[in-house]
């Protein structure tokens, strides 16, 4: 296919923020073969317009680079997102248990409701998690399964009977099924010392079929697109195996049906084999192998089970096993040898530290210098620490993690101890490589805004003030950290990241102004368009017309997706503008034509409306979706 000659896209009359030094603004752009071809005043770049160039006017909105997370565990997120109903941006219980009960009533057996992370109790007006019998008095016969970050999770009475735990159940390894006087399970599951018990408890539940795990991951892509993420690096992540769990990934890149560039680490599944995972997986894949929509990334986050410290606030610091050391040498070697980067899963300094003991053994006889290598989390990293990973050219890679656990943080530490959890102004004073992700879909949200709200306020989801001014950062530099500043963790600096001519068409229109809103508004932003290698993959609003995805509904026909969207799609409505109500009826399934409802009624009706006026109106065209 020959490439074009002019451009496809221009984009004018907005509010560039281009994150380039020698023209850090700008008000149009041109893109042709997927790339910025020209970034400028708008009378330079219209006079590049050809007859069938397409043309969006953006009447003065704010641009910016495309938002890419650091550590996004996107292709196991992707394979359960259709099941999971999400609690994420949801500001009160009840809301979150009306969203349950509303779950439950169309989940067909054997299936479960699942809320997986992405949620805090603090995060909630009522500051508590639901009791295990307010889950059973909503669901008595359909199992649910609640985790909440990775400390606990909840099952209801059916769900403790479909993954079989009775009073006759050992305690498992990693962790802790609590047991009532008589002995029999609560329902509660502590991860004690680690989260085994979670994974594995999990994995019991029912699984989509093939074709609906293609459809679930693209609508989880879409959701990430909603919110302006136009690029992921995926972490693995535990019951992730390579090569069956990534054929999703594999397929849709191979179909052009990605709207995420991703690039992947390879994560260990089995303790004690850790070497011969990588052995085989150095011969077998290359690094770099793959397109600039999907490629390779070298190994981690697990390295070796004997280093994961698990970050569990709520539970005392672990102590690393004796063997630790000798065990990384093995897997660093295999992967310095080959010149395979990596990343690995680090919460204490006291891990970081005898981590970089190793690295600086093999560095010694084995040169580490051109591998982008680098530590996830590092919340309680020493300026040791921060000074020996600079001289020895890696990077950190920071998470909003303290956004949802720093309650528990202070309660164990104290707020002094918080006030640098972890120290990123001080990293980046120090010119250490860092950069920031979200680690969702499990531990924390996906919604990007949330993290980047966490970095400029210093506050939790639940507004606890966790982090003073001074060690904030200014809006700038925050979005840096989740735009070029990503690039050097997957090889890609130059390529994206900016809006620079060259580099690749990867924009978001934000519904406000990142620069001009109130901090406390951060958070909710969400784009009202977004644009990767120049290709409209959302639009919303007055955007919504250049939309071009062809995107199935949400698979199965009970996919809470289908309800309930994803941030905050329930818990906002009572404050949010009607036009999320098109969104909402673009996702309904019922034999009426929602959808034309929604747009014909969404700009008619006031611009805001309560949730349960909204039940109404729906419910009042006959719509079956929303009659429960």
């Amino acid at each position: 296919m020959s490439e074009r000659t002019t451009p496809e896209l221009i984009l004018h009359r907005g509010l560039f923020t281009t994150l380039d030094k020698s023209k850090p603004s700008a008000s149009a752009v041109a893109i042709q073969n997927g790339k910025f071809v020209k970034v400028g005043n708008d009378s330079e770049v219209m006079a590049l317009a050809a007859h069938d160039t397409r043309i969006i006017d953006l009447r003065g909105r704010r641009v910016l680079p495309g938002l890419i997370d650091n550590h996004l565990h996107i292709i196991r997120g992707g394979l359960n997102y259709n099941l999971e109903l999400r609690w994420d941006g949801v500001r009160s219980l009840a809301d979150a248990m009306n969203m349950l009960k509303a779950q439950v009533a169309i989940t067909p057996a054997p299936q479960w409701v699942r809320v997986i992370g992405g949620f805090t109790e603090h995060q909630f007006a009522e500051k508590r998690l639901p009791t295990i019998e307010e889950l059973n008095a909503i669901a008595p016969d359909t199992p649910v399964f609640l985790l909440h970050l990775y400390d606990r999770a909840l099952l209801n009475g059916a769900a403790l009977r479909a993954v079989g735990y009775t009073k006759d159940t050992p305690q498992p390894p990693g962790g802790e099924i609590l047991r009532d006087a008589a002995g029999n399970p609560t329902g509660l599951l502590l991860a004690k010392p680690n989260a085994g018990v979670l994974y594995s408890t999990l994995a019991k539940g029912p699984k989509l079929p093939y074709e609906y795990q293609l459809n679930s991951t693209r609508h989880f892509m879409r959701e990430l697109n909603r919110l302006g993420v136009t690029g992921a690096i995926d972490a693995g992540g535990g019951f992730q195996n390579y090569p069956d769990d990534y054929r999703i990934i594999q397929e849709l890149s191979d179909k052009d049906q990605l709207t995420v560039r991703l690039a992947y680490n390879l994560f260990t599944q089995k303790p004690k084999e850790e070497k011969e995972d990588f052995l085989a997986w150095t011969s077998s894949v290359k690094y770099k192998q793959g397109n600039d929509y999907f490629r390779h990334n070298g190994a981690g986050e697990m390295l070796v089970f004997s280093a994961a410290d698990f970050e569990d606030f709520r539970q005392p610091r672990p102590d690393m096993a004796p063997e630790m050391e000798d065990d990384l040498e093995e897997v660093v070697r295999v992967l310095a040898e080959n010149r395979w980067p990596w990343r690995m899963h680090a919460t204490y300094d006291e891990t970081i530290s005898r981590s970089l003991d190793v690295f600086e053994k093999v560095n010694q006889e084995i040169p580490l210098e051109g591998l982008n290598w680098f530590f996830d989390h590092c919340e309680t990293i020493s300026e040791q620490s921060i000074d020996r990973i600079a001289a020895l050219g890696g990077g950190i890679a920071v998470q909003h993690r303290m956004a949802y656990q720093g309650e528990y943080f202070v309660e164990r530490y104290g707020h002094g101890a918080a006030a640098a959890t972890p120290p990123v102004a001080r990293m980046l004073e120090k010119g250490v490589n860092v950069s920031a992700g979200t680690d969702a879909t499990r531990v924390a949200s996906y919604n990007p805004w949330v993290g980047l709200s966490w970095l400029i306020t210093g506050k939790t989801v639940g507004g606890m003030q966790l982090t003073p001014q001074r060690n904030c950062l200014d809006r700038e530099t925050a979005l840096r950290m989740y735009t070029e500043k990503v690039t050097w963790f997957s090889n890609e600096i130059g390529k994206k990241g900016q809006i620079v001519e060259g580099q690749f068409a990867d924009l978001l229109v934000p519904d406000r102004d990142f620069f001009a809103c109130a901090e406390s508004d951060i958070a909710d932003t969400s784009a009202l368009l977004t644009v990767v290698g120049g290709k409209v993959v959302w639009g919303a609003g007055e955007f919504s017309r250049f939309d071009d995805s062809q995107l199935p509904l949400a698979m199965p026909d009970w996919s809470p997706v289908r309800r309930f969207g994803g941030y905050g799609a329930w818990g906002d409505q009572q404050d949010a503008p009607l036009q999320n109500a098109s969104r909402m009826a673009a996702a309904c399934a019922c034999a009426n034509d929602c959808n034309v409802h929604g747009h014909q009624h969404a700009t008619a009706w006031s611009s805001k409306l309560p949730i349960a006026d909204l039940k109404g109106f729906w419910g009042a065209l006959g719509c079956a979706c929303w009659a429960v």
